[in-house]
């Protein structure tokens, strides 16, 4: 059983330890505290039976500054933006109808809260060459045929021709210049799409498993995690007025939506004010919500600010929610007052307060979260500060209510749902591996004609995988062997390093990257392959592998079992801990190793962890074990490991032009030629053995 009290032990000790540090935060007290102070409240309890044992809160917004402390503390740049923005407008209008290819740095954080990131190629030397990454929100990952068809076009017109998949269920699409903004936001929004929240300072896409099984709890966790992503969108119009003159394309709203959103029984809003839950500084710094159900753990639970989890009765009826809080990845190289976090227990609430619990959370890091230092500001830092106690005692005030009890929960596994399954109402549904999540070249052009000839919508993985859905039986096998010609295999024609393997952008357009990510990983995943045909590990063996190009950590590195994290030119901080059902937090194993220099490091642990392992120990699991300093012992008093004599001595080539046949058939299989060749001998094999020659 996962017991709930593990799951923070982590990092509890950088609060006990007093050798770190981390300065408080006294709330918010800029120039704009003496206007919020107009909308402060006394609200008196509700006379009705549903919230009478409401307590009073005196408290509601904005604090306003005390006698004798000065009105202006230190704020960061960023909040000053916002404040003098209109509700995220300006400059950024202006801005955008300059003719310069970029835009200033006001306008630069503002287009964040639209969606977008501005970026330049860190690869060309003189002139910079500006363009911007459109980031999409689908709430569950869920992408509509008309829209995917749209992001399709809209890649090959204005961007670089690909499409990317994110670790948070959404497409971005890069290369898009300044002149081409509007038409391209406009676009995805007339398509019913959207990238308003998908980056900046507020609530970020919200995650849920991507099946599109046909089963009570997974369908009430994708409605719940819709619901929550409208109660938290932005209303004061703003995208709209930028990108499609102010026209509306929002779908009616669950009246429970709006009826939690306009709620104010407890201080949660700003009165009278066009962003009743963000007001105009909107939250301190990025906010990530995923809801999943008890056993999948596709959504990474415990790395988000907020975890929802669907408790259902016996009959599979759905009565409420565990809510874990605290959890990200950011962090910031060999500074210890910054770290990763797993979320922990906060409670379980009723299923018809969900919408007032996750408010209440919200409000409580709006009202909290450091706003001086952005390096603090994300939850994690809040509840560290705090510890979960204080925390759970504030939002209850702005929920009203006590949390039940956490209830107990069964062991998560990571689950890929990649292959050919059924749905439950008698279609199927196909799930895709798309290395590093980057569809491109004859992968996009054949998944677009499949998509287009078949009229399907996809769902979106937090893996960075895509799901068609929506799949008649007779459609299989044409679909099938459609996709096999284009390189989308079925899962076991795939290397198991790849299938759980991730990596962000990076290089060359992240401002923020320090190395290889993307571009990097194929190669990575190569060589990992080779140490463990090195050391005798089996092809069906992996390991989780993740690869950041800097310590932010999008795609979150610190879960893995073998954690890459840009560490410098070429270099790589290299974490080891995670396990493959992602509970438990890596830990830094060596600074700054050469990316050449990989081999030195990985090739005693794996061949110790194939000797010494405990029976289907995984190895994250055994890192922990072993701990790290013998681990360290081992890699530096590596020799080269003990290999036994062959049992045969096969000559796989016999000339060049067998070998580059086998190879050109292997890169279709993500293999290489010597993978393939004994692939298939292996098959020859069991197939005589089996008394089959066909």
């Amino acid at each position: 059983m996962t017991t709930p009290s593990s799951f923070a032990a982590s990092t509890s000790s950088v609060f006990t330890d007093p050798t770190v540090q981390i300065p408080t935060f006294h709330g918010l007290k800029s120039s704009t505290s003496l206007a919020l102070a107009r909308h402060l409240r006394l609200f008196a309890p509700s006379t009705s039976s549903s919230s009478s044992s409401r307590p009073l809160l005196v408290r509601a917004v904005s604090t306003p500054a005390k006698p004798g402390v000065a009105a202006e503390p230190k704020r960061s740049k960023v909040e000053i933006f916002k404040e003098h923005s209109n509700y995220i407008r300006y400059p950024l209008n202006e801005e955008l109808l300059t003719d310069a290819p970029n835009i200033n740095e006001a306008a630069t954080q503002l287009i964040k809260f639209h969606g977008s990131y501005q970026q330049y190629n860190r690869e060309e030397r003189g002139q910079r060459s500006y363009s911007f990454m459109l980031r999409t929100k689908n709430p569950c990952g869920k992408v509509s045929n008309q829209l995917y068809l749209t992001m399709d076009d809209l890649a090959d017109q204005f961007g670089i021709g690909t499409l990317r998949l994110t670790t948070r269920q959404t497409f971005q699409l890069h290369g898009v210049l300044k002149k081409d903004l509007k038409t391209v936001m406009s676009s995805i929004i007339r398509s019913m799409g959207s990238t308003l929240g998908a980056c900046g300072d507020l609530n970020r896409n919200v995650l849920a498993p991507a099946a599109p099984l046909v089963r009570k709890d997974y369908l009430f966790a994708q409605q719940t995690a819709e619901n929550i992503a409208s109660l938290l969108t932005p209303q004061s119009g703003f995208y709209y007025d930028m990108w499609v003159d102010g026209e509306r394309f929002m779908s009616s709203e669950p009246p429970e939506v709006v009826e939690a959103r306009n709620d104010n029984s407890h201080g949660t809003n700003f009165p009278d004010s066009p962003e009743p839950i963000y007001g105009t500084q909107f939250l301190p710094r990025k906010f990530k919500i995923a809801v999943t159900v008890p056993t999948d753990n596709s959504v990474d639970i415990l790395t988000n600010d907020i975890g929802v989890v669907v408790i259902s009765d016996a009959e599979g009826e759905p009565q409420g929610f565990n809510i874990y809080v605290g959890g990200g990845m950011g962090r910031t190289h060999r500074v210890d007052t910054t770290f990763p976090r797993l979320g922990e227990p906060l409670g379980y609430v009723p299923k018809e307060d969900i919408l007032y619990a996750v408010k209440a959370i919200v409000v409580t890091q709006r009202e909290n979260g450091r706003r001086d230092d952005r390096k603090y500001s994300r939850l994690k830092y809040l509840i560290g500060s705090w510890g979960i106690e204080k925390f759970r005692s504030v939002v209850e005030q702005y929920y009203g209510k006590k949390f039940e009890p956490f209830r107990e929960l069964p062991e998560w596994k990571f689950e890929s749902y990649l292959g050919w399954h059924e749905q439950g109402d008698g279609h199927l549904y196909c799930g895709l591996h798309v290395d590093s999540g980057r569809i491109a070249g004859k992968m996009k052009k054949t998944l677009r004609e499949v998509i287009e000839k078949y009229n399907l919508d996809v769902r979106i993985t937090p893996n960075q995988n895509i799901i068609l859905t929506n799949i008649r039986s007779a459609w299989k096998r044409p679909i099938s062997t459609v996709l096999a010609q284009s390189g989308l295999l079925h899962p076991r024609f795939v290397d198991p390093l790849n299938i759980t393997a991730m990596a962000c952008p990076a290089m060359p357009l992240c401002p923020l990257a320090i190395t290889e990510a993307e571009r990097g990983i194929p190669d990575i995943l190569k060589r990992v392959r080779a140490v463990f045909e090195k050391v005798g590990l089996k092809y069906s063996e992996s390991v989780v592998i993740r690869i950041t190009g800097c310590p932010n950590g999008c795609a979150r590195p610190y879960m893995a079992e073998l954690g890459l994290v840009g560490d410098g030119p070429n270099s790589y901080q290299i974490w080891l801990g995670g396990t493959p059902n992602q509970t438990s937090l890596a830990r830094t194993f060596m600074d700054k190793v050469k990316i050449q220099d990989l081999e030195n490091v990985l090739e005693p642990l794996f061949y110790h962890w194939k000797r010494k392992r405990h029976s289907k120990e995984s190895f994250g699991a055994f890192a922990n074990r072993l701990g790290f300093e013998k681990l360290k012992e081992l890699v530096e008093k590596w020799d080269g490991p003990v290999l036994s004599p062959a049992r045969y001595n096969l000559k796989l080539f016999a000339d060049k032009d067998t070998y580059e046949a086998m190879d050109d058939l292997a890169k279709l299989q993500n293999k290489n030629a010597h993978q393939l060749a004994m692939e298939v001998i292996r098959n020859y094999v069991a197939a005589q053995h089996n008394g089959r020659t066909e």
